[in-house]
């Protein structure tokens, strides 16, 4: 019998939150007067963060964005794709978090149309997981990487499903820290926490 899977609580507000905003058609087009669209990159900055956070989100391509991220059908609105980029590009600044991280392109002088979208930094994500390692008494416990994204004992973790290169960010925040020992290489990879 399969175990039914909590829904997981993110501390991310409901994007319903912003469902007034998002029936305003000028906010679908990036406003001239700069303090207006400073108002108008931090409210889309904290749109995508929660609803990436409410869905699960942990990378976002360009090429294949949620349409009811950047858009609303009812009103037949939505981002256009250079507007998408700047408001990604102002969510990545170190002033504003930076809440996503461009994943480089594989193609020479190509853009990065993939990022990774920060509802939590690498640093926040480092510390969730080690409370949890801490209240679960895992200190001198070696977990491996899929453990600590698909085991029975994340299930209901936000963590849960992790992108696995963002889960490895998250792992050298905390080796950085003094908190845990990389072992093995790619599959095999496991850390030893401290």
């Amino acid at each position: 019998m399969a175990s039914e899977q909590k829904p997981v609580d993110s501390g991310a507000p409901d994007t319903t939150d912003f469902a007034s905003i998002k029936k305003y058609p000028p906010f679908y087009t990036l406003q001239p007067n700069l303090t207006t669209r400073a108002r108008q990159l931090e409210l889309w900055s904290s749109i995508i963060t929660s609803y990436c956070a409410q869905q699960r989100i942990f990378r976002l391509s360009l090429s294949s964005p949620p349409a009811d991220l950047f858009g609303n059908a009812s009103i037949k609105r939505s981002l256009k794709s250079a507007d998408v980029r700047t408001v990604l590009d102002y969510m990545s600044k170190p002033e504003n978090g930076p809440r996503i991280e461009w994943i480089p392109s594989t193609g020479r002088g190509e853009q990065s149309s993939t990022c990774y979208i920060y509802w939590k930094t690498p640093a926040e994500w480092a510390d969730t997981i080690y409370s949890w390692i801490d209240d679960t008494g895992q200190k001198g416990t070696v977990l491996t990487i899929y453990e600590l994204r698909e085991g029975d004992a994340v299930q209901g973790k936000e963590w849960k499903d992790i992108d696995e290169t963002l889960l490895r960010k998250v792992l050298a925040v905390l080796v950085k820290r003094g908190k845990g020992q990389i072992f093995g290489q790619e599959e095999s990879a496991g850390i030893k926490f401290f």
